[in-house]
């Protein structure tokens, strides 16, 4: 989770709060949410996607990413951390999550 957690906090104005148990990061809203054994015996996360990122994502490769509940209806995407992992590619789906929620002046400090 540390791991998770450098590359979330590494973002403009992201802030760790804890929510249903679990860290979650912010950027006014949620746009990760860490999930140990949330909901099953799996760990991994939930984040915001871009449209048809989760279903394009879940159907590539659903022993690495699911649809998590109460937030998968609106497109959010599930990601297991109890498989082999490419933080590269973690990175870019956290940085992908932060762009969803972030208000437009933070997302230009990315570019």
């Amino acid at each position: 989770m540390s791991r998770l957690r450098a590359l979330c906090l590494a973002l403009p104005e992201a802030e760790e709060k804890v929510s249903h148990g679990e860290p979650t990061w912010f950027v006014r809203k949620v746009f990760v949410m860490y999930a140990n054994q949330h909901h099953d015996d799996r760990v991994g996360f939930w984040c915001a996607a871009p449209p048809g990122a989760q279903e394009a994502m879940v159907a590539a490769d659903p022993a690495k990413y699911f649809r998590p509940p109460y937030v998968g209806h609106r497109g959010w995407l599930g990601v297991y951390l109890d498989v082999p992992v490419d933080w590269e590619e973690i990175a870019e789906i956290v940085t992908d999550a932060y762009r969803a929620i972030a208000p437009k002046r933070l997302i230009a400090l990315l570019d």
